[in-house]
């Protein structure tokens, strides 16, 4: 799915009128199968721009566009057709708790099931050898008939990621979904996700506060006080972008391993004289 932004500008239905924007103006593209990882200090405005791009706050200037369609000119419900394109995983899981694993996970292909094939599957999951598989794509296939309120934090995250291997959307976008993780399930975790979105060639976003792991994908949005300060590939995040992009924030880089005072740029050599 490709995805233009067009002077976008949002801000939250609750926010005083007085208070500016908690995004943008913005203006970019995301060409199908793409995978963005955006960064920047709390808030900057990510998980704002991941409920843009949902559908989930409609712009107040601007235009989203989803291949050349504005979801805010379509019918009540086309614009729910168009959702259902869509796949956004918060940063808090909505797993109810007292479901077992194998339904909660399952709710992934309800856009695809009819209305009988849902209801029945709330009775007995639809299809457990598909729930299995997803799960086991984040290590967590042994909790599949465990309850919700069972799982420790990381496993409830790694289980709301495994919905991505049975959703039908173009567009994944996924909010924070390391924050209970040690470092290496996190790199478990993301691998998985990426490998899983070029397989079936959706278009991914995944907002984040590693930056190591960020350094790992094709592309990476910077952003601060809702603005975007840079749109470079993963290996050109360097120490004087970040430095800029943390001021006054740097604990949020000590917080996920990141030192917290980066290198200072080299001096320029002193000019001899003759």
């Amino acid at each position: 799915m490709r995805v233009a932004l067009e002077g976008v500008t949002v801000r939250h239905p609750a926010a005083s009128s007085r208070s500016g924007p908690a995004l943008g103006p913005l203006s970019l593209t995301m060409e199908p199968g793409e995978q963005i990882a955006v960064v920047g200090p709390s808030g900057a405005g990510k998980t704002t721009l991941l409920h843009a791009l949902a559908c989930a706050l409609q712009p107040a200037a601007g235009q989203v566009q989803f291949d050349e369609i504005d979801p805010w000119r379509l019918s009540t419900r086309r614009l729910h057709q168009q959702r259902a394109h869509l796949f956004l995983a918060p940063q808090v899981p909505p797993l109810p708790p007292r479901q077992r694993v194998v339904t909660a996970v399952l709710a992934a292909m309800l856009p695809q099931w009819s209305l009988v094939t849902s209801l029945k599957s709330l009775l007995y999951p639809a299809d457990i050898p598909a729930a299995r598989l997803a799960l086991a794509q984040f290590d967590v296939a042994d909790k599949l008939w465990d309850r919700v309120d069972r799982l420790s934090g990381g496993e409830r995250q790694r289980v709301a990621l495994s919905r991505t291997a049975l959703t039908s959307a173009r567009l994944w976008l996924v909010d924070e979904p390391l924050s209970s993780l040690d470092p290496t399930r996190a790199l478990q975790a993301v691998d998985a996700l990426t490998r899983l979105a070029r397989e079936r060639g959706a278009t991914l976003v995944v907002a984040l506060h590693q930056i190591d792991v960020a350094k790992r994908f094709p592309r990476v949005l910077g952003l601060r006080e809702g603005q975007l300060q840079f749109d470079v590939p993963g290996v050109d995040l360097s120490a004087e972008r970040l430095r800029a992009l943390y001021a006054q924030h740097e604990d949020e880089l000590l917080s996920t391993g990141y030192p917290t005072r980066l290198p200072e740029p080299e001096a320029a050599p002193a000019l001899s004289r003759r």
